[in-house]
């Protein structure tokens, strides 16, 4: 049975349509997304987005201009076309480079139902730097051969830079560390892009604290990485991507403020 979500707190405007049990299915988990990213420091003000294809349709969820990540819930998420139309509520819009980049790699990439974007502050280190990413864990070295580089151009606002973005992702990609900008990833489910934006800040913070000490590194061998990674892949088995992990993420979310479901 459809009902309509309670109020939003975009100036108190209702969702504007009834959802299927299926899109509050995902407007739960990605409202959850946001509040417990927010806990974990991975995000700038009212910036950065995080989108979710509603399956079936050619529609996809994605936060309002205007709102913190803790104060996102369910009911406030956008549902957006891709054509810029807003088909949840009246009287919001989406942020512009936001919008452009996240539904024009939705758009291209079928196979892609998530894409997560960060400012965070120690990825921004790491892409200020002329040397790329270093391997230093063993948690990192779920990263092996999954992370691009993207030169910065501005405010992702020009349609001709999403196809630079998809170039630089490739097609066996799932991490994206953008020059002077932020850091990308993509997922067939919001548990696995969330995954990879997990791994991408904690390899990130990490490298960042091992140069400050002066040290000398001593990075994780690209052998070593694709053996460990190989071992993580087998402990999977035949369990859906991340579904262990991001359970765990729900029931924090959860224990935080369950109020982010409204």
């Amino acid at each position: 049975m459809n009902e309509r979500m309670p109020m939003s707190r975009i100036g108190g405007v209702a969702l504007d349509r009834t959802v299927s049990d299926a899109e509050r299915k995902l407007r739960v988990e990605l409202a959850a997304a946001f509040r417990v990213a927010h806990h974990l420091g991975w995000n700038v003000d009212t910036l950065n987005h995080v989108s979710l294809r509603i399956p079936g349709t050619d529609t996809f969820l994605m936060n309002p201009q205007g709102l913190g990540w803790d104060e996102i819930t369910a009911s406030s998420l956008a549902t957006l076309d891709y054509d810029w139309n807003v088909l949840s509520h009246s009287g919001i819009k989406p942020q512009p480079a936001g919008y452009n980049f996240h539904s024009g790699i939705l758009m291209a990439r079928p196979d892609v139902h998530c894409v997560f974007h960060v400012h965070e502050t120690a990825s921004q280190v790491i892409g200020a730097l002329e040397e790329k990413l270093v391997i230093l864990s063993q948690g990192g070295c779920r990263l092996y051969q999954e992370v691009g580089y993207h030169g910065f151009e501005g405010l992702a606002e020009e349609e001709d830079e999403v196809p630079r973005m998809l170039a630089d992702l490739g097609r066996d990609k799932h991490a994206l560390i953008m020059f002077n900008h932020g850091l990308l990833t993509i997922g067939a489910s919001l548990g696995e892009a969330f995954g990879f934006m997990r791994a991408l800040i904690d390899a990130c913070r990490l490298q960042e604290r091992v140069m400050a000490t002066g040290g000398t590194i001593r990075p994780v061998s690209e052998a070593l990485q694709a053996h460990t990674k190989g071992q993580m892949s087998g402990r999977v088995g035949n369990a859906p991507r991340e579904a262990i992990s991001w359970a765990y993420w729900l029931r924090l979310a959860e224990r935080l403020d369950p109020s982010f479901a409204e």
